[in-house]
């Protein structure tokens, strides 16, 4: 037990420590735990053997995402990315696994290793893309959603590997180790282990659950398709009509805790039932997550899972880490380094091609291709088995868990040159419609027709003043077209375009972009262009205020701040106030607040968090102060004038 204490202790100690560390040096998460493992593991020696053991445990947060990412998808949605999952992840898949297979062949492997190692690294890292796609906010964009049919793809391939791979077994490497065979199990879904060793009840239940394995091998092939079409119908059957039910009977005990513990039977119930009939437990419960994608305990599952997913699949990390073998690194450094590189420019060159292929944009094909470079946790599945089979020799399956293991710490590293260069990249998909050719101007320019900018266009079309529409989404400028609306298609941000709409020319231009970033750099465009141009930006929240002042905006706005401040004034009616007080206590605030926004804009400092910016602190502080007088001494005149 105190084993056990302890190095739980150690292993949470070093994830709490590293992972803020990266995290403020936007580093990301993960590498904070791929850090962590490594501080504790091959540099300190903190942790050892166990390391592996808790490796396969860990690795039930991969199957506890995909279960969460399949409550975000209805079937629908999952049947619209069929062409993705067969045409694209299915071609990511065989290509990469055959020009690895090539180079391993060529590099003096027996064809049936290479062949093994083609598998291995045609594979990608679920736990670590998905998981840093959801931390930067990719997973809606078009390169997202891409890696994640790959992925999905991916782990649905590696049912028929693990198949494929005894196949492969070279008569020269089979050793007499049956009783060690008999004794071992391996999920699809994690990596092999040793199912003997154990004592009593832990020794009982292995037996038992390989017992059932092995019934079901001895069917007929048929017999196997029925069980394994059963289980997939029963997951569907379950979701469909038992979830339910079972959540009204747990809703009546009224205990929080009773949540929690049916969201994860239904998960390990699930993976338990995927591994006895063979399939992927990761896929099991992805099922299962689509099924129950559109049921109203959706949201209550989602709760109860995340934060043991988040915390399984931070220990994977760690384990990842502190399982690299940096003596075996160091023996040949330049070798090993130079095999793990040399996959992921292979495997990137697929990836990229692929993208091309597939019309995904600029940005879109570099986020595709760096997140997807790496092999993945299921590269250690497959080299286990195949060592298991005797398919690889013992030292060069070490060498490939190395290189697996090397790739995925090199992944958020590709993650910081994807943001590097996406800031360089203009977003423009080349295979994109062409832009409208403006046929007349306007002495105002909006930019945008979303929520807000819509409001602003018809506002300005009712006092009868004419303006100029420009978007780059073509479905809301065709549907601005059909209620009467004249708008042009084209991206804002291309100075050609914005000069065609008579930006030399225009009094006002009107930001309303939904988009921080671009908003922030179209504003900077045209201050530079006409110095006496009237600016009028939509701002997401404080930190863009500043941003779009320094850029050169004349009038901000907040897009929440004004219907804020209108709820605050229906609170005050709804207390005593009349509507003359609250309304002038709603002036009383939006003026000193602006005023406040002036001063803190100019403090300000890019790049630094305001929590670090002592000056803007103390400054804030003071504001609020003034602020709150200003306010108290307005209300009680107002309600001495009113009682007088």
């Amino acid at each position: 037990m105190e084993g056990f204490l302890l190095q739980a202790t150690i292993y949470l100690a070093a994830a709490v420590i590293a992972v803020p560390v990266a995290a403020r040096l936007g580093l990301g998460s993960v590498l904070g735990y791929l850090a962590a493992g490594i501080l504790i593991g091959p540099v300190l020696g903190l942790v050892g053997s166990e390391t592996e053991d808790l490796q396969h445990f860990a690795e039930f947060g991969v199957v506890m995402m995909l279960f969460l990412i399949g409550l975000e998808l209805d079937p629908r949605a999952l049947w619209d990315m069929r062409h993705r999952l067969i045409g694209l992840g299915g071609a990511q898949v065989v290509v990469t696994a055959a020009l690895v297979a090539g180079g391993a062949y060529a590099l003096g492997q027996p064809w049936t290793v290479a062949v093994a190692i083609g598998m291995i690294f045609s594979l990608s890292s679920t736990a670590i893309v998905l998981q840093t796609l959801s931390e930067k906010g990719l997973m809606q964009t078009n390169g997202g959603r891409a890696s994640f049919s790959v992925l999905l793809t991916q782990d649905i391939a590696v049912i028929p590997m693990l198949a494929f791979l005894p196949l492969l077994a070279m008569p020269g490497l089979v050793r007499g180790h049956a009783e060690e065979e008999h004794g071992a199990a391996l999920a699809p879904g994690g990596a092999a282990h040793a199912a003997g060793g154990g004592e009593g009840e832990s020794a009982a239940a292995e037996e038992q659950v390989a017992a059932a394995m092995s019934f079901i091998e001895s069917l007929p092939g048929w017999g196997v398709t029925l069980v394994t079409v059963g289980a997939v119908a029963a997951i569907i059957l379950l979701g469909v009509f038992a979830t339910r039910p079972v959540f009204r009977f747990i809703h009546q005990a009224r205990l929080r805790e009773l949540y929690t513990a049916l969201a994860l039977l239904i998960v390990i119930g699930i993976a338990f039932m995927m591994t006895l009939v063979g399939l992927s437990p990761a896929l099991g419960t992805f099922l299962a997550g689509v099924v129950l994608a559109n049921s109203e305990f959706r949201h209550e599952l989602e709760s109860d899972i995340e934060p043991f997913k988040g915390l399984l699949l931070g220990l994977f990390f760690i384990t990842v880490g502190a399982g690299i073998s940096f003596p075996t690194l160091f023996d040949a450094p330049v070798t090993l380094i130079g095999l793990t590189l040399a996959v992921m420019l292979v495997k990137g060159l697929v990836l990229y091609a692929l993208a091309v292929i597939f019309k995904l944009d600029m940005r879109d094909r570099w986020l595709f291709t760096l997140g997807l470079a790496q092999a993945g946790e299921f590269g250690f599945v497959l080299v286990a088995f195949a060592l298991k089979t005797s398919v690889l020799p013992g030292a060069l399956g070490e060498t490939l868990l190395l290189i697996v293991a090397l790739s995925m710490l090199l992944t958020p590293l590709f993650f910081i040159a994807y943001e590097a260069i996406s800031r360089r990249t203009p977003e423009a998909d080349p295979e994109a419609p062409p832009p409208d050719e403006i046929d007349r101007t306007a002495p105002i320019i909006i930019v945008g027709i979303g929520r807000f900018g819509q409001v602003v266009n018809r506002m300005l079309q009712l006092a009868g003043l004419k303006t100029t529409v420009l978007d780059h989404d073509l479905d809301t400028i065709q549907l601005m077209r059909r209620f009467g609306f004249k708008g042009f298609f084209g991206d804002p941000t291309r100075p050609e375009l914005l000069h065609a709409a008579g930006l030399g020319q225009a009094k006002v231009l009107v930001v309303a972009m939904d988009d921080p970033a671009k908003s922030t750099a179209l504003v900077e465009y045209a201050r530079r262009e006409r110095p006496d141009l009237h600016i009028v930006a939509r701002a997401r929240d404080r930190i863009h205020v500043y941003e779009l002042y320094r850029a050169g905006a004349d009038d901000i706005v907040r897009e929440l701040f004004d219907s804020s401040l209108r709820a605050g004034r229906y609170v005050l009616e709804n207390m005593g106030l009349s509507d003359y007080e609250a309304a002038e206590m709603e002036k009383a605030f939006f003026r000193i607040d602006r005023g406040a926004l002036r001063e803190l804009a100019a403090l300000w400092e890019p790049g630094v968090p305001v929590t670090e910016n002592d000056a803007y602190i103390e400054r804030a502080k003071e504001l609020n102060k003034e602020l709150e007088t200003a306010l108290v001494t307005q209300y009680d005149t107002k309600r001495t004038g009113t009682e007088g």
